[in-house]
């Protein structure tokens, strides 16, 4: 029998990643019902495991809002890893979201070689490696400007990765 947490997670994220792949974007009504789920549950624990999640969810927005306010997340993601956060709470946070970067680059790569355009990817991002390595002071590489800007539904990461860690021993509902 799948226990109510899993089944709670799983009901965030798989309308999350319908919504990411077909429309491009995760509805309010998805994450922040997602993260309400993710918070009642702990709540039926105790206080110490509502805090716990509280402060996954907080901790999982303050760490997602750089690559948002950076153009490099959207909107829907940012909250979605803010509920991922309400169900693996502080202590257990840190694993899934190296999981989830792992998956965002896997898709890309995918994406990348999708497109034919492994080796451009690969150099933009050594590109901005350096830009961010020198504070901006790195002579920055011409961009391609007849290339289509690359984009994935980066909830199909959060999603992957969050589950990943979930059944590898990150749940702690």
């Amino acid at each position: 029998m799948i226990a109510l947490p899993t089944l709670g997670l799983l009901a965030l994220l798989g309308p999350a990643c319908w919504f990411d792949v077909r429309e491009r974007r995760i509805p309010n009504a998805v994450t922040v019902a997602g993260a309400l789920i993710g918070l009642l549950l702990r709540m039926s624990m105790g206080f110490g495991p509502l805090v716990d999640g509280l402060l996954g969810a907080g901790l999982a927005l303050l760490v997602a809002l750089t690559p948002f306010v950076l153009g490099v997340l959207g909107g829907g993601d940012v909250k979605l890893l803010a509920a991922v956060g309400a169900f693996f709470g502080v202590e257990r946070l840190f694993g899934g979201l190296v999981l989830i970067a792992a998956m965002g680059g896997a898709l890309a790569i995918v994406e990348a070689v999708r497109r034919r355009a492994l080796m451009s990817t690969l150099a933009s991002t050594v590109n901005l490696g350096k830009q961010w390595l020198f504070f901006g002071r790195a002579v920055a590489a011409r961009p391609d400007e007849n290339a289509e800007p690359m984009s994935i539904p980066y909830g199909v990461a959060i999603a992957s990765g969050s589950l990943v860690w979930w059944f590898l021993g990150g749940a702690t509902l």
